[in-house]
């Protein structure tokens, strides 16, 4: 008699969910989940890919500035396959996107449904953990230097945490637009990345080194005209002491975990500004503006000017793991979770 071939069956889709804020391991739980079907203007995204930032760490402990009452999925961003469309949506099944949800329905699930108006486009030719990675941390260093910064040709860009996802991104960018790059790291490692992804100089801070110190002799004195700094606390506290006179300090985040103040008198008297960049809000100001910019990008990552440097890809069920590589800030580029 011959052999029955096995038909394979198809398990339900699957999601981490926070049922009580702590650290990953306590918080997050893998969970079969019944995704929604997508009503008016909304589509349903088998995922692919889902992008980890530290702000999910942030999330799992009740800790972000967004704090939705558990049961909730965290995550923001993932990237995938339409695969079901509602009334009116513009999208249409086998369109491949980047999905960038709004909690608590966030992006750790392996299917997802989202209003139109949280997924972009990609082209069929982006890898999946390429796409996962892409919006947040371009997007972000796009409108640090450019919109709030106004960076012009030829001036000296510092950026802090250059090791992470914005900041790699941040320093393609700034490359890119023929900036003179420096980056501020902790680690040989690290600073070697940098030096591969375009910085021009590396500062590395592991041994106590005062970076604002470098920073003004790399510069003759002048001090950056931009610094975009991710990192917050003490590190905050010497970007602005290198920003040139009439330079720009754009505050992006705290990733080092401390809030630092700028005294007034040291703006005013160093006659520099201090920009505020915090993207999200843009989704709900000028979206347009984001599609505009997200356009340009995947233009760039066409060309080979800008990827994504992918540092650990996980299985789904990995996410825990996933997260502590980057609570121990042990990740040189992005860790991403691969579905299927």
């Amino acid at each position: 008699m011959p052999d029955v071939p096995e038909v394979p069956v198809e398990r339900p889709p699957r999601a981490w969910r926070v049922r009580r804020l702590g650290p990953p391991a306590r918080a997050l739980g893998l969970e079969t989940s019944a995704p929604a079907a997508p009503g008016a203007g909304a589509a349903r995204v088998e995922v692919e890919a889902v992008g980890l930032n530290l702000p999910d760490l942030l999330v799992c402990a009740g800790r972000y500035q967004e704090r939705p009452p558990p049961p909730f999925s965290p995550g923001f961003e993932a990237a995938g396959t339409v695969v079901d469309a509602g009334p009116g949506s513009a999208w249409r099944p086998g369109q491949r996107v980047i999905v960038v949800p709004e909690l608590p329905n966030g992006s750790f699930q392996e299917s997802i449904t989202v209003p139109d108006g949280q997924l972009y486009p990609v082209p069929p030719s982006m890898p999946a953990p390429t796409a996962a990675t892409f919006h947040i941390a371009y997007q972000t260093a796009h409108f640090a230097l450019h919109r709030r910064a106004a960076l012009q040709e030829g001036e000296t860009v510092v950026v802090t945490g250059a090791a992470g996802g914005v900041g790699a991104a941040t320093v393609q960018l700034a490359r890119g637009a023929g900036a003179r790059v420096v980056a501020v790291v902790r680690g040989g490692g690290k600073a070697a990345a940098c030096r591969a992804w375009g910085a021009d100089e590396v500062v590395d801070v592991a041994g106590g080194t005062n970076f604002a110190g470098a920073v003004r002799e790399l510069t003759g004195g002048a001090g950056a005209g931009v610094v975009v700094d991710v990192v917050g606390g003490e590190v905050a506290d010497q970007a602005r002491r290198c920003v040139a006179f009439e330079g720009r300090l754009v505050v992006v985040g705290f990733a080092g975990g401390g809030i630092e103040s700028v005294p007034a008198n040291h703006v005013l008297l160093r006659n520099y500004s201090v920009v505020g960049l915090h993207l999200a809000r843009y989704r709900r100001e000028n979206p347009a503006l984001l599609r505009s910019v997200h356009a340009q990008l995947v233009s760039m990552w066409e060309a080979g000017a800008i990827s994504p440097p992918i540092y650990r890809v996980l299985p789904f069920e990995a996410a825990v793991a996933g997260l502590e590589i980057i609570a121990r800030r042990e990740a040189v580029g992005r860790v991403v979770l691969a579905t299927g």
